[in-house]
């Protein structure tokens, strides 16, 4: 009796001591099991030999957690030991991942798929979820077309390029809708990049440059759960340019130039066209639902005033996830998405020539203005109009191109997409979709009569895309002894049609109306375009899984694609894929072995293809010549010859690749080797001398070959793993390598991306055997000292005096010209990678990303253009050659010829942290207490250090300016810097919030 008042009074007390031990699947200890009372953070960890010790209450619930065993939770009644049994975590392995029109577990993939986790694409605040891949996935290169301007496109390659005249993109898939845009980072429940033909062939004629499958988030039984990410961002330049002040540049001119007079001012122009910028992003989601139905709501609202005054980018979204289990066969569900964005541009990457039509050379950009303005003038003359350039070109002043011009773009995109998914059989599913998008653009863009040297006028242009896309589909699930079958079978078409519509004029009767009335510009300039096209895609899709005893694995693909863009003798194609997998680690030699949790080898081939070319580009096409004045009538002829024959790109991929998992998966390690053949290339020829009547036309043949190779790895670890402290580590790296194997004729391809004032200076060659886009020119040997002119080396033109530069004479004429020109240097990086360590320390983490490319050159035409005599220049022409100073490398001052030389060529390798972020998520019963389930508040930097010897701005340059072209597309113009967009340094405070 007394036994039994004792133990009721010990267990009537507040709290007393458990004890306990932590066992594995294989009755061993268990050492560094946190052990904390739910709801608290009272706990501690198990010691060497898996022992704990704490103080509980009745109905306290113990949870254990350790990484790579699966968590367990205890309700303490009123033992006085708790032993547990902890299994091991093969989530990882068993998760599942995305892959074509259905899922696998991670542990049966067979091709080469990177999957990107949810927190690393919201580590910083992006307006895209295409920035916040940059360096997170290996092979996979992503970059801005215009460095930091508000909503800059950007540019993803996979695997490097795998066309020349074609797009090399990949496709984007979104909750299934093939070819949509990009949603919110904060949307996104996973991201998966498709690289190999296994995991793209079934996608077919689009899967050349890989695919990214994106799922976004979606509702779960339970109750309402509402989340809150905001975000606040202070940005500022991350560099500038060393140019020369008032005096040091009369200095400069008067030393070849003694009759230059000094202006009265002293100008910046950097100063004039940079500023403070800022983001604002804010974030709100909904979720929740039954056991029948459940939903996912979100609303976000970005703002960015960009770096550059009068840039902007201003965006809305709206997403919504509904998912309805209507029998138990029966499941139905709806995904909308709708965005409105507002750009407003300021004229940057000069192109030579503006949206109404005048040819500037090259004028056009506010940051090429600034650094080349002479800083002896101010913005206004004594005149109060605008100041011109006191030396060489006539260029419009930077400070009027920023403020007086307006650049608008206006963007509206809804898509929706409705499935049903039915089980037939108990193993058999039949899903249906219907996808429908549609996007509406304007640009507008004004420009006032108030400058010097160009006409005033507006234009408007617009584009109306819609997107239609119906698949259905059947899969099929089947046990087979020790083995298991899934077979996948289906259909899919898909329409897009394009109207654009264009109008310009100049010499406004009013600058009041901006392009709102263009009937009051001049009747001789207005210009009115319109177009209309449609392309249609229609396939038959095939897969077969196989995997026999957890062990070997058999992946089967087909697709057959017909193109509406292709010629009637090739409309149809088909893209097959094979794949093997083995389990080595399930092998019975290996399956007990302590140090080896996962060993999986895998290899593929198979074919996928581009067919990303304009509509109608096998059929001959008529050119119209619009009238240029009242009394003219417009005319046409023919601007394309036909190609009946005209067919796809196919890639050809072999993927050898091997996966590791060490210590229960603490360490994870996978190795690809990939080699990709590109063949029938898509490219633009001179065709017959003669077609009807005209000459020299281009048409799209089939001519060329690529080929990239190249390694990527990948390493997780978890390095520390304790009561309090976490730290895990992520790396991947990646090379490619490229070479042109054939074309047209076996002909080089020798181009310019130069501005168009440089007077169609070569920049870049495609040549056999060569890799793609290597730069052009001629080889710098140093300055000419007077005398005799070293052997292999040559003046170029008038420039004979000492101090101008020499250069390699290939041909040994003792001229140099055209005819001197060679390769010059390589933009190709041999290396890019990406670095992240991420340390949690109780309720404080610090997250730390480096990001970097090795080897690539880049071709400075800034350099150009400021050591050319007839602009403003860097500080360095402080230390050209003169007979005082003849050791040095730079040539004398004078106004030259702007030359493309290796003079100009530079390292592009840089090492960037790319990211530095802090966190503290406040305590759970304090957050509790306010009504609250989560509160997290994060302070961070955006690439707030580079490492690098190049002398530009910034070494991820982007520049695609190409004498008034455009080339956006990357596949050819790499490495060249010219009046970018600069990159940004940033600085974030984050809020989130969860109810």
């Amino acid at each position: 009796m007394l036994g039994l008042i004792f133990n009721l009074s010990l267990f009537a007390q507040d709290g007393y001591q458990l004890s306990g031990t932590v066992f594995d699947g294989s009755n061993m200890p268990v050492p560094g099991v946190n052990v904390i009372i739910d709801k608290t953070t009272t706990g501690t960890a198990t010691d060497f030999d898996g022992n704990f010790q704490l103080e509980v209450s009745p109905g306290d619930v113990l949870n254990f957690s350790y990484l790579g065993y699966v968590s367990k939770s205890v309700t303490i009644t009123n033992q006085t030991r708790l032993d547990i049994v902890m299994q091991e975590d093969t989530s990882e392995l068993d998760e599942v991942v995305v892959v074509g029109y259905g899922t696998r577990k991670k542990s049966d993939i067979t091709g080469s798929v990177s999957s990107v986790k949810t927190e690393e694409l919201t580590a910083y605040p992006t307006s895209n979820a295409e920035q916040a891949l940059q360096g997170r996935a290996a092979g996979v290169v992503v970059q801005s077309n215009n460095g930091g301007e508000p909503g800059a496109p950007i540019n993803i390659k996979v695997r490097g390029n795998t066309s020349i005249g074609a797009s090399s993109g990949p496709l984007v898939v979104v909750d299934g809708f093939v070819g949509a845009s990009m949603p919110q980072a904060d949307d996104i429940a996973s991201m998966e990049v498709l690289k190999d033909a296994s995991a793209t062939a079934i996608y077919g004629s689009r899967g050349s440059g890989g695919v990214i499958l994106v799922t976004t988030k979606k509702g779960k039984s339970g109750r309402l759960n509402v989340e809150i990410n905001t975000t606040y961002s202070t940005q500022n330049t991350a560099n500038r340019l060393d140019l020369l002040n008032a005096d040091e540049f009369a200095q400069y001119q008067q030393s070849f130039n003694p009759a230059y007079v000094q202006g009265t001012e002293d100008m910046d122009w950097q100063d004039e066209i940079y500023t403070t910028g800022n983001i604002s992003n804010t974030q709100a989601s909904f979720s929740g639902g039954s056991d029948k139905i459940n939903f996912y709501s979100s609303v976000n609202y970005f703002t960015q005033d960009g770096i550059i005054v009068n840039s902007g980018f201003e965006k809305f979204t709206f997403l919504n996830n509904v998912d309805a289990q209507v029998t138990d066969k029966l499941k139905l569900g709806m995904n909308l998405f709708g965005s409105r964005s507002t750009k407003d541009g300021v004229a940057t990457q000069s192109s030579g020539s503006d949206a109404i039509g005048n040819v500037n050379g090259g004028g056009d950009d506010v940051v090429s203005l600034a650094m080349r303005f002479t800083p002896d003038r101010g913005i206004y003359d004594s005149n109060g109009n605008f100041t011109q350039n006191s030396v060489g070109d006539g260029i419009e002043n930077p400070w009027a191109v920023a403020n007086e011009i307006i650049n608008e773009t206006k963007s509206d995109n809804f898509r929706s997409n409705l499935y049903a998914s039915y089980d037939i059989l108990e193993n058999l599913n039949f899903k249906t979709t219907f996808g429908f998008s549609t996007t509406n653009e304007t640009a507008g863009y004004f420009k006032p009569q108030t400058f010097q040297l160009s006409t005033g006028g507006a234009s408007i242009a617009n584009l109306r895309r819609t997107n239609i896309l119906s698949e259905n589909y059947l899969t099929y699930n089947l046990e087979l002894g020790k083995g298991n079958l899934t077979a996948l079978g289906g259909y899919s078409y898909q329409k897009v049609t394009n109207e654009r519509f264009s109008a310009s004029t100049q010499e406004l009767l009013s600058d009041s109306f901006l392009w709102y009335n263009l009937a009051a510009g001049h009747v001789e300039t207005r210009r009115v375009t319109s177009s209309w096209s449609e392309s249609e895609i229609q396939s038959l899709f095939g897969r077969i899984n196989y995997d026999w005893d957890d062990k070997y694995l058999i992946t089967g693909t087909v697709r057959r694609d017909g193109a509406s863009n292709f010629a009637e003798n090739n409309k149809y194609a088909v893209f097959p894929s094979g794949a093997i997998g083995w389990k080595i680690s399930n092998e019975n030699f290996l399956k007990d072995s302590n140090s080896i949790s996962n060993l999986k080898f895998r290899a593929s081939y198979g074919l996928t293809g581009n067919q990303a070319i304009d509509p109608y580009q096998s059929l001959a096409i008529l050119g119209v010549t619009p009238s240029t004045a009242n009394s003219t009538d417009a005319t046409v002829s023919v601007a394309q010859e036909a190609n009946p024959d005209l067919k796809w790109e196919t890639s050809y991929q072999t993927n050898i690749g091997l996966d590791l998992g060490m210590y229960n998966n603490r360490i994870n390690f996978s190795f690809d080797y990939y080699n990709i053949d590109t063949k029938d290339l898509l490219l633009e020829a001179t065709t017959t001398p003669a077609y009807s009547g005209a000459t020299d036309l281009q048409v799209f043949q089939n001519v060329g070959e690529l080929n990239n190779r190249g390694f990527e790895i990948v390493l997780s670890t978890r390095n520390i793993v304790t009561d309090d402290f976490t730290w895990t580590t992520d790396f991947n790296w990646s090379t490619n390598k490229n070479k042109v194997v054939k074309l047209v004729n076996g002909a080089d391809i020798i181009d310019s991306a130069a501005p168009g004032y440089f007077s169609g200076k070569d920049t870049y060659i495609l040549r056999e055997g060569e890799a793609v886009g290597l730069f052009w020119g001629h080889e710098y040997t140093g300055v000419y000292q007077g005398g005799a002119v070293p052997e292999g080396s040559a003046l170029k033109g008038s420039y004979q005096e000492a101090g101008d530069p020499l250069f390699q004479d290939v041909n040994g004429d003792g001229n140099i010209d055209n005819n001197d020109q060679q390769i010059i240097g390589d933009p190709n990086p041999d290396w890019n990678f990406g670095f992240t360590n991420t340390f949690r320390y109780k309720n404080i983490d610090l997250n730390i990303f480096f990001q970097g490319s090795h080897g690539g050159e880049i071709l400075n035409l800034t350099n150009v253009q400021l050591f050319n005599g007839d602009s403003n220049a860097l500080t360095d022409v402080l230390d050209a050659w003169t007979p005082e100073n003849s050791t040095s490398n730079i040539p004398s001052n004078k106004t030259r010829d702007r030359e493309i030389s290796s003079r100009f060529v530079e390292d592009g390798s840089y090492v960037r942290l790319k990211n530095l972020s802090i966190g503290y998520t406040f305590p759970q019963d304090l957050v509790e207490k306010i009504g609250m389930d989560n509160l997290r508040l994060s302070v961070s930097g955006q690439n707030l250090l580079t490492f690098t010897n190049y002398s530009g701005l910034d070494p991820e340059v982007s520049y695609f300016g190409s004498g008034g072209g455009d080339t956006t597309s990357g596949n050819v113009v790499q490495g060249h810097d010219f009046g970018n967009y600069p990159t940004i340094r940033s600085f974030s405070l984050s809020l989130n919030l969860k109810f």
